[in-house]
């Protein structure tokens, strides 16, 4: 089960306590669901309930989590739902929902995390001239059109706004070279300047992001069958996550979410051994991450 699947399922849900008057709420367009914060808390959260009693007084999202609870209990793909906080549910998918999961990355291979989320989208950019808003808009152009959008790039677009480099692309790409100059560009938020310590950014060690994602998707490609290790859930909520990450990098216009979520994802697999269809799935995910940057995916380091 995908994220987006169990965000359906939490609708369907909603909707089938509203129809038997278990619930007198406004049934949402869409509910979200997330990755936990820390581990503990399940393989997804939602605060569907805390939404649904907006203006309903105190204990009504407790009320509304609890109708939703037991619900949720018991369909298929679903272990547990539990209550925290004032309402959140946390929710924890049993085994055949991660293989189902892991089936859809392997099946779609390089088209997993693209779709048409954006689908009848059409942006305008405005053209840029700067080394690092050029870059981001180029990035954001094909997150846009993976997502199914439309763009055109004219005078009176959209300017895409984020603090210059400082350096010319030539003085960049002699210093850094193109993989590690567009990680600095891209990984940096919108508003921070970008690190561009060669020292940094070309170290062959743990300390530098670019070389743990490089390097995790050169062990996962080749990965022998391993042991389930302690920390798959992690693991599994990013893998499952990343269309959603695509699709709001495209939105927001932050090719910057897109790369930390590669970064999370490489240390969420690089502990331990992993099964092999695990390792082939993030595999799948960071390679199809760091192409959508622009920077390329070895299968050795």
């Amino acid at each position: 089960m995908t994220p987006a699947q169990l965000s359906r399922t939490v609708l369907h849900t909603v909707r089938r306590a509203v129809e038997a008057d278990e619930l007198c709420v406004d049934v949402p367009e869409r509910v979200k669901v997330q990755t936990p914060p820390r581990p503990g808390c399940g393989d997804y959260a939602t605060n569907v309930a805390l939404q649904l009693a907006r203006g309903r007084g105190e204990g009504a999202a407790a009320r509304i989590a609890a109708v939703l609870q037991r619900r949720l209990i018991g369909t298929p793909g679903i272990a547990a739902v539990d209550i925290a906080g004032p309402g959140f549910l946390n929710i924890t998918l049993d085994g055949h929902a991660h293989e189902q999961m892991l089936g859809v990355v392997l099946e779609q291979g390089d088209g997993y995390g693209l779709g048409d989320g954006l689908a009848g989208v059409h942006a305008r950019f405005a053209p840029a001239d700067e080394v690092r808003a050029a870059l981001v808009l180029h990035v954001v152009i094909g997150l846009v059109e993976g997502c199914g959008g439309s763009v055109d790039v004219e005078v009176g677009g959209e300017v895409i706004s984020v603090r210059a480099a400082g350096v010319p692309a030539s003085e960049l790409l002699t210093r850094l070279g193109s993989d590690a100059a567009r990680w600095a560009l891209l990984r940096a938020a919108a508003h921070d300047l970008p690190d561009l310590d060669p020292a940094h950014l070309l170290a062959q060690r743990e300390g530098n992001p670019l070389f743990r994602v490089r390097y995790a998707h050169a062990l996962a490609h080749r990965a022998v069958d391993g042991v389930e290790g302690a920390d798959d859930g992690a693991l599994l909520g990013l893998l499952g996550d990343f269309p959603r990450t695509v699709e709001a990098a495209a939105r927001h216009r932050a090719p910057d979410r897109l790369a930390r979520h590669l970064v999370a994802t490489a240390d969420a697999f690089l502990p331990g051994t992993r099964r092999k269809r695990l390792a082939e799935a993030t595999r799948v995910v960071l390679g199809n991450g760091l192409r959508l940057l622009g920077i390329s995916a070895p299968n050795r380091i």
